[in-house]
């Protein structure tokens, strides 16, 4: 570690830093054990993989911005640390793979260079904001939403209100009422709106995929910039405290809100503001670093191929609101490219656009500023590069997660049959290559993490059964999702499971039938229209198990036969429920509270007392083989356990003592007493644990 430490100039980063490789050391001597270890690398980026001994490092990369030396750093840390192949997220961020535990303290120094982060890129935490990709010149938003998404990001990093949640948190921003930032499947959406000359955002809260999709609540029509960081902390401290911690499926914040009610929460969420430091936050747009194309002259080209050069223009290229520039997509199979192709394009934008690219949603990458004047030179590198395929967002351009590549919950292959499905596409349906009403997206298992269950075709991994009890791949086919702008959407209808090497014949059928009978109608529309019996009919035949050949129980991209192995999933978190374990946190967070105190971070000292007595009355709950599933139920559940029936002496109820913290705006004077109220309960608490321990020997 000491070859970093003197390299960093953010001492808050050098420490994060440090401390993962205490932890490593720890856990490799044997101080720390499985559980507590996972939970510190996951909130660092660091995810097991499907292979044994090797993990997945995910880089935070903020709605997808990465500036040109920002992706030359990546490649270098991917060639360093990994196998020199990037791969690009529906969330936006870039990930890493077959990298050495050990050395990912490393990694993350490197990253830090040039102002990247793996920190809270995992884990139980706020993961990546996520906005359009177009943001900053799309044609139709009424202000650019990059700067908001940014202080977003910024506010909540390491902000101790969202370290151990029961379940991860996802935001995101949208340029316009097109809603591309998909508001309508996250935790909080915003999209972008302008109220008499003021600029605000439309709020959406409570959406989500996985295997119980939920469609997001309009929690505000219209809500002014300066409020959007304060409500967001009311949010996350109402999710924190009410939220589902012990069954980690129901544990995300649409379950929450289905529990108690919209109305309810957004009480909750009002009770809140009296602990938070400033209820308006605003902004500073003015601040926020703008990249700026260059200035150049347009090198002579002569193009081989016209007529590919219009077909890419034609499906490649989006328009912007500031004159005489475009932009260009890169579709990218699957999300995967590689260091080598990365820092060409890096230097390609850098000379000739404005030095940053955007990862999109679809895993893909938007160049922004790009002069009309350049686009034969632009095509030209780009094709050198392999970059010029023809069908950015359309509906060839297909959405897949990693799926049983390299994620332990992946079922059936993801990335297998995507190749497959584009291959016929673009064989069998060229027409497609220029359709963008057609969204199909796959992921390996339930979680969604392809976001198959708001596409107009999804595939979901799955494994069917013969009579005879063998176990082939298969693919739940839905249908009927889609995006219908402004925070509304719709959510897929699961139609049938076939074999997944039925899936391509499953597409040809709803493809066929679709351009016999729709009659130029809409996919979604036509859908609606026809209902789900109507294709439940038309694909039925296809899940017959009783006449599978040798090939049926093979998957797409392998050779060898299927074996249906699902290992313990990683993208929740943990839980930790070893006493000694939450004291010792407990101690931890104490002294935390105490450095944020003399850094006069007031809000963020109360709140990491606050954690404290939760993790202290846990680890007595615990002692005593009492359930817990959330931080309100652990405080009235002791003091009915422990207070009530007088084996614990406060001189008033728990209650009364840590929900101070909703009473009491975040001063000095209330920092202070709050954190000496956290020790002492502590220490009661302890020496309640040693006393019962020696009664017991």
């Amino acid at each position: 570690m000491q070859s970093f430490r003197t390299e960093l100039e953010n001492p808050v980063v050098e420490n994060d830093i440090i401390d993962l490789a205490n932890k490593i050391e720890l856990y490799k001597y044997g101080k720390i054990d499985d559980d507590q270890f996972r939970s510190v690398r996951l909130a660092r980026g660091i995810y097991g993989q499907r292979q044994p001994g090797v993990q997945m490092v995910r880089i935070k990369l903020p709605y997808g911005k990465v500036l040109s030396q920002q992706l030359k750093r990546i490649a270098d840390v991917s060639d360093e640390y990994s196998r020199g192949r990037l791969h690009i997220t529906t969330r936006q961020d870039i990930q890493i793979h077959y990298v050495d535990v050990d050395r990912t303290p490393e990694l993350w120094a490197e990253l830090e260079k040039d102002t990247m982060t793996i920190r809270e890129a995992c884990g139980n935490t706020v993961r990546n904001v996520t906005a359009s990709e177009t943001a900053g010149i799309d044609i139709n938003e009424p202000f650019d939403v990059s700067p908001y998404a940014d202080a977003v990001f910024k506010f909540f990093l390491r902000n101790p209100i969202c370290q151990e949640m029961g379940r991860k948190f996802k935001v995101s921003f949208s340029a316009s009422d097109e809603d591309s930032g998909l508001s309508y499947m996250h935790d909080l959406g915003f999209i972008a709106k302008t109220k008499n000359d003021i600029r605000g955002f439309k709020v959406m809260l409570g959406g989500g995929l996985g295997s119980q999709p939920r469609l997001a609540d309009v929690l505000y029509e219209f809500l002014p910039t300066d409020r959007i960081i304060p409500l967001m902390e009311g949010v996350l401290r109402v999710f924190d405290r009410h939220g589902e911690r012990k069954s980690r499926a129901k544990a995300r914040m649409k379950f929450l809100i289905n529990a108690i009610g919209l109305e309810e929460f957004k009480s909750l969420v009002d009770e809140e503001q009296n602990a938070i430091a400033d209820t308006i936050i605003p902004i500073h747009v003015k601040d926020y670093p703008i990249s700026i194309p260059v200035a150049v002259e347009a090198p002579k080209v002569e193009l081989k191929n016209k007529v590919a050069f219009d077909d890419w223009k034609a499906t490649n290229l989006i328009p912007q609101k500031q004159e005489g520039y475009v932009a260009i997509g890169i579709k990218v199979l699957l999300g995967d490219f590689y260091t080598d192709k990365a820092r060409l394009l890096a230097d390609l934008v850098e000379n000739y656009a404005a030095g940053e690219i955007r990862l999109t949603l679809r895993q893909n990458i938007l160049i922004p500023f790009v002069k009309e004047e350049l686009l034969p030179y632009f095509y030209q590198e780009l094709d050198k590069l392999g970059f010029t395929e023809v069908g950015y967002n359309k509906a060839v351009d297909i959405t897949a997660c990693p799926g049983t590549d390299t994620c332990n919950l992946g079922i059936a292959s993801s990335t297998g049959i995507a190749e497959e499905l584009e291959r016929v596409i673009k064989t069998e349906y060229p027409q497609y290559l220029k359709n963008d009403d057609l969204v199909i997206k796959i992921s390996g298992c339930m979680n969604a993490c392809g976001q198959h269950n708001m596409a107009n075709i999804g595939f979901q991994g799955m494994s069917v059964r013969t009579p005879d009890k063998l176990v082939a791949p298969a693919l739940q086919v839905l249908l009927g999702g889609g995006n219908l702008g402004n925070g509304k959407g719709v959510y897929a209808d699961k139609v049938v499971k076939v074999p997944s090497k039925r899936g391509p014949e499953a597409l040809r059928r709803i493809l066929n039938d679709f351009q016999t009978h729709a009659h130029g109608k809409l996919f979604l529309d036509y859908y609606i229209e026809q209902e789900e019996k109507y294709f439940y009919n038309l694909l039925t035949d296809l899940s017959d198990v009783t006449n599978l050949t040798q090939d049926d129980f093979i998957d797409w991209g392998t050779n060898e036969d299927y074996v249906k192995a699902i290992g313990i999933g990683e993208c929740a978190g943990v839980m930790i429920d070893l006493i000694a374990t939450l004291f010792l946190e407990s101690e931890e967070k104490i002294d935390k509270a105490k450095e944020a105190f003399g850094h006069e971070v007031y809000s963020n000292a109360i709140y990491l007392a606050y954690t404290a007595m939760v993790n202290s009355a846990k680890a007595l709950l615990i002692s005593e083989d009492i359930v817990t599933n959330t931080q309100a139920g652990i405080i009235s559940q002791f003091d009915a356990e422990f207070v009530e029936s007088q084996k614990i002496d406060l001189g008033t109820s728990f209650s009364e003592v840590i929900y101070q913290i909703r009473k009491n705006a975040p001063t000095q004077d209330f920092a202070q007493n709050y954190i000496e109220n956290a020790t002492v309960f502590l220490d009661k608490a302890r020496t309640f644990r040693k006393q019962k321990q020696a009664i017991t020997i």
